[in-house]
């Protein structure tokens, strides 16, 4: 099914759409400036920045699954509660997991990488990619 004709029903579309990834950008930026503040190695950085994509591994069990694992390590709910804590608590090693987490889900928000559904990897609520999108292209839904 298509919302207003031009996506994936369920999918944020046009002007909106650009909107959210404008701001993933500017929440990857955000993260990075955060994490540059702390002085922590870049090297931690380059190694934990992927880590959240980890959790793909649960599509290796079915989309359901992969979907609620991706959505768990890909919402701001956990980078921000981690930054809440380090920096409630000044505890630096907090701050930089945070705003790595953070950089990283806005780095995936810019590319187009939304939160799943059970329908599958490309079912996004910023639309769909890769082999979804051809096929609602196909099929119109």
């Amino acid at each position: 099914m298509l919302a207003e004709g031009k996506g994936f029903c369920g999918a944020v579309v046009a002007g909106p759409k650009l909107l959210l990834r404008l701001e993933g950008l500017l929440v990857l930026m955000a993260g990075v400036v955060l994490f540059a503040r702390l002085e922590f190695s870049w090297s931690i950085f380059g190694w934990c920045f992927l880590l959240p994509d980890i959790a793909m591994a649960g599509y290796l069990i079915n989309s359901r699954i992969g979907a609620a694992a991706y959505n768990c390590t890909h919402s701001y709910i956990g980078p921000l509660l981690l930054l809440l804590i380090g920096f409630t608590f000044n505890i630096y090693p907090l701050m930089a997991a945070g705003s790595i987490w953070l950089a990283h889900i806005g780095f995936d928000r810019a590319l187009g990488y939304g939160l799943k559904y059970a329908q599958g990897f490309g079912y996004t609520h910023l639309g769909t990619i890769g082999n979804a999108s051809r096929k609602v292209k196909r099929t119109g839904g």
